[in-house]
């Protein structure tokens, strides 16, 4: 069910203190609740430095999912997008607001022209899988994560 109500926007400098405590309900339901270590005003300066872009889904003016997200580039497609963070609200699931911001994303991505979208998604997630099955993505198992830490 899709909500009309439901607005969906790019986030503003003001959103970011809604956009961290959802980043921060993110950390708690992927069982890493201690895992965010960036502060406030490392989003803050982030964001005027355009590293990272946000949309919002509202209702009544208040903040109730967001999406995460930054230009990337695949060295075998093209121009891409990363998909780094996504959350709504659990008060305001099963209302269309992940559907309405995942299109909104999707439809960012093709107007900047890009051959493809990226994100991580947890193998026990089964109501993300579920969600991104139902929304036709590929869910690909072959390639690990690399990272190190400074």
């Amino acid at each position: 069910m899709v909500n009309n109500k439901i607005n969906i926007r790019a986030a503003e400098y003001q959103d970011i203190p809604a956009i961290y405590e959802m980043v921060i309900g993110l950390a708690k339901y992927e069982k890493e609740p201690d895992a965010v270590t960036a502060s406030i005003a490392t989003y803050q300066s982030s964001f005027k430095q355009d590293w990272w872009s946000s949309e919002v889904a509202t209702l009544d003016q208040k903040i109730i999912g967001m999406t995460i997200f930054y230009r990337s580039f695949s060295t075998w497609k093209g121009k891409m997008m990363y998909l780094e963070d996504f959350f709504v609200d659990p008060n305001y699931r099963q209302l269309g607001v992940g559907e309405q911001l995942f299109k909104s994303f999707l439809d960012r991505a093709k107007e900047e022209e890009c051959v493809l979208v990226k994100w991580q998604v947890l193998d026990w997630n089964e109501p993300a899988l579920k969600f991104y099955k139902k929304m036709e993505a590929e869910i690909q198992k072959e390639w690990w994560n690399g990272i190190i830490r400074f």
